[in-house]
């Protein structure tokens, strides 16, 4: 039981690690989809294109995790 928990924590572990990583290099990774509204003293974004890409890439992370550890 506790080496699968490990197992997933460590994976978990390096998931984070992997995007933190891509937020640290790439600061102003922007998608077509991404929507930006600039004013005079107002600014608004919404990254939709980023967050429905990484709604899919952690999906299927998941995904594979959830096969890996299926009895």
């Amino acid at each position: 039981m506790f080496s699968e928990v490990s197992k997933l924590l460590i994976i978990i572990g390096f998931i984070f690690i992997i995007v933190g990583l891509i937020f640290l290099f790439l600061p102003k990774f922007k998608l077509p989809g991404d929507i930006l509204i600039q004013k005079d003293n107002f600014t608004f974004y919404f990254p939709l294109g980023t967050s429905i890409l990484l709604s899919i890439i952690l999906s299927i992370i998941l995904t594979i995790i959830f096969f890996l550890f299926r009895k």
